[in-house]
């Protein structure tokens, strides 16, 4: 892409923060792990990221491409403020390039699009549909920090939290942007991050990304994490992968760690592979329970039994959910089970949402 053509849109972009000029005169990005080194008048990988004048834009800085009312279970998050009602926003872009991927329309455009939306104006918008929380999701948010890091640091101010929807291929410097504004994390490993399907399907090199972000959140900051797990049928089901991340999530994350494996839709460029059979995520289930870990659901499943939170204590149903909505609810405000007192990990109190069914697009 020429120079002419990016100086058109710095006018709506800013300069990032995330980046480190080289001596060869190019800059390397920090946003996330690809760490792509880049040259006058280049974009890095993302589509959003590039260098003008020998500095590093953002420049989809205050555009989104989608703006929607969700519940927080939809991210997915179940153990923090459940039942919340939550504004996700995306912009163009992505550090992955997953060939099944859900919003591609989004996240695969290489083109700066959307909305213009200031960080003022993102909280308006939550804050008028009467929104809890703030998500940054469909894409990968963290090619967009600066903006996110924004839109955060106001919500925060107004008592509204913020959530990373994300694949937790980042870096030092952008689990130190996070620790800024976020209170959620839930990071995507995809495959049980495998290797071989990481490098096929995804176009990384492999998870080590994934799990140094996830211990340094752990270590440096106080953000909540859940961690999801798409189950590809045939490709991305290995039972054996299932197990090796189930044990590093406890071993390094603690057994109170949330962990759910998805349902896999076909989509995008890979419409010929067939839903995952509910089977299949029924023993991916039981391996992680093995291992230790104490709360482990099933997702994209509506009305499976591993949708609920059942307490490890006297395993009474705690939570019980049917798709994206809470029915049942035993906690109480500190989050300990209603019948014999065991103390969750699951921070409240409970979305003045929870009841509600007004989910509705606002923006795309």
């Amino acid at each position: 892409m020429s120079t002419e053509r990016y100086r058109l849109k710095v006018a709506t972009g800013r300069e990032a923060e995330l980046g480190t000029p080289l001596a060869s005169g190019r800059v390397q990005c920090t946003a996330c792990a690809r760490r792509c080194q880049i040259g006058e008048g280049q974009i890095g990988l993302c589509g959003v990221r590039g260098v003008v004048a020998g500095r590093l834009y953002l420049l989809n800085y205050g555009r989104i491409i989608a703006g929607h009312v969700d519940p927080i279970e939809k991210k997915p998050v179940v153990h923090y403020r459940p039942g919340s009602k939550i504004f996700s926003i995306a912009t163009t872009g992505c550090s992955w390039l997953c060939r099944f991927c859900q919003n591609s329309e989004i996240s695969q455009r290489r083109k700066v699009e959307g909305v213009e939306a200031s960080p003022e104006r993102v909280v308006q918008l939550a804050e008028e549909n009467e929104c809890e929380g703030i998500a940054y999701t469909y894409n990968e948010p963290s090619i967009f920090m600066e903006y996110a890091r924004d839109v955060g640091r106001i919500a925060r101010r107004k008592g509204i939290f913020n959530i990373f929807v994300s694949n937790g291929y980042d870096t030092p410097e952008s689990v130190g942007a996070m620790s800024e504004f976020l209170d959620c994390l839930t990071v995507d490993f995809k495959g049980s991050g495998e290797t071989g399907f990481l490098r096929s399907v995804v176009r990384v090199p492999n998870a080590e990304p994934i799990f140094q972000t996830l211990l340094d959140v752990k270590q440096r900051t106080k953000i909540h994490i859940e961690i999801t797990d798409l189950i590809v049928p045939g490709i991305g089901e290995d039972l054996e992968s299932a197990r090796r991340l189930s044990r590093w999530v406890l071993d390094n994350l603690g057994p109170d760690t949330p962990i759910h494996f998805l349902r896999f839709h076909p989509d995008y460029d890979m419409m010929d592979l067939p839903a995952t059979p509910v089977k299949t995520l029924e023993k991916h289930y039981e391996v992680a329970k093995k291992q230790g870990l104490r709360y482990v659901y099933i997702g994209n499943v509506p009305g499976h039994p591993a949708e609920n939170t059942y307490c490890p204590g006297c395993n009474a149903l705690l939570v019980e959910r049917t798709g994206y909505y809470i029915g049942r609810y035993s906690l109480d405000d500190r989050g300990r089970c209603a019948t014999c007192g065991y103390q969750t990990p699951i921070v409240g109190p409970l979305g003045r949402s929870a009841r509600e069914n007004r989910f509705v697009s606002v923006i795309g």
